[in-house]
């Protein structure tokens, strides 16, 4: 019988080690954040709490759309969710504890996905696509037409809530560019490291060979359907908190936040930044804001400049903004 040889010469292989970079994307994002009031106008930080809400409305559609392969187009859908949470809670039944909100719009959001997702998550493509539209559809119309209880197209007001039970004083800028700018943010990083470790983890590997090859990954045991769930529910969760934030801002929540063309603005966030980037879809939400803000102060034909330039960013950049940049780097690297 014979003997394998073992080469004891040459150097055992080393272990793959993960990939930070799109960490230290959102890191360093996130320490820019946190020195621009020092720097920046209150009317530049208002509309930083905006790009907070949709940054962490995107960690966990990019969880969804970018890592598992599933697009919907109604996610908006748990942005409403966490936003009518806020309301009811604070104007209906007192509760002005941020931590019980944020409870609250997660609990909700979980909920509400596990049951949507049950029948969603069997079908992909246009399938799944087109279901979450239909079920976003259906929330806006309950929204919309119960005047009672959600308060019609005029909304319910989000009154201020506390901060670690803290009642701040100060008038709302006062309020939103100060604690509530920095409360926003710390959960902004938190959540953010906890994507991370998700999309590093056993459970995120799975969602990649899911999306990869959904056939082989349940040849070799992954459940499919269980794991899409899963991603499924937490994405509903990060998006019922984004939700949250955005009505605390305005004050108000709205039913054209779960309306199907706010779902669309997710996409082209999440597409202008580059959903095959962990940090993309965050910075396509802040190129957007700001794009956002800069064509409707100079026409009112905004959403028309909206689409040319996502027209031209399918067709020149389908990679999103990172990727762009990616190439570029590597490029530039490579012909050194």
């Amino acid at each position: 019988m014979s003997i394998p040889s073992v080469d004891f010469a040459s150097p055992a292989e080393p272990r793959a080690m993960p990939r930070f970079s799109g960490l230290w994307v959102l890191l360093g994002l996130l320490a820019i954040m946190a020195v621009l009031p020092f720097v920046a106008s209150p009317y530049a930080l208002l509309l930083m709490l905006p790009f907070m809400g949709y940054g962490i409305a995107l960690l966990g559609f990019n969880l969804l759309f970018g890592t598992t392969g599933l697009l919907s187009f109604g996610h908006a859908m748990f942005l409403g969710v966490g936003a009518y949470t806020a309301a009811a809670l604070t104007s209906k039944f007192g509760v002005k504890s941020f931590e019980l909100l944020l409870l609250a719009a997660a609990l909700g959001s979980g909920l509400i996905s596990v049951i949507i997702g049950m029948l969603c998550v069997r079908y992909t493509r246009i399938f799944f696509g087109m279901l979450t539209l239909a079920f976003g559809m259906l929330f806006h119309s309950f929204l919309f037409k119960l005047y009672a209880v959600t308060g019609g197209d005029q909304g319910m007001r989000v009154l201020r809530p506390l901060l670690l039970g803290m009642e701040w004083r100060g008038g709302k800028t006062a309020f939103l560019t100060g604690p509530f700018y920095y409360y926003s943010l710390v959960l902004f990083a938190l959540l953010g490291l906890a994507m991370w470790r998700i999309t590093q983890s056993p459970f995120g590997l799975h969602l990649k060979a899911i999306s990869e090859n959904a056939g082989k990954a349940a040849y070799v045991g992954v459940q499919i359907f269980r794991m899409r769930l899963a991603a499924f529910v937490i994405s509903a969760v990060y998006g019922g908190i984004g939700g949250t934030i955005l009505a605390v801002t305005t004050g108000l929540a709205d039913p054209e936040l779960a309306y199907w063309t706010h779902s669309g603005n997710l996409v082209f966030m999440a597409v202008l930044g580059g959903s095959g980037t962990f940090a993309g879809p965050a910075i396509g939400a802040l190129v957007f804001v700001l794009l956002q803000d800069f064509v409707m102060s100079a026409t009112q034909y905004w959403r028309f400049v909206m689409g040319g330039v996502l027209v031209l960013l399918v067709v020149f950049m389908p990679q999103g903004l990172s990727g762009a940049i990616s190439l570029l780097v590597s490029r530039r690297n490579g012909g050194r």
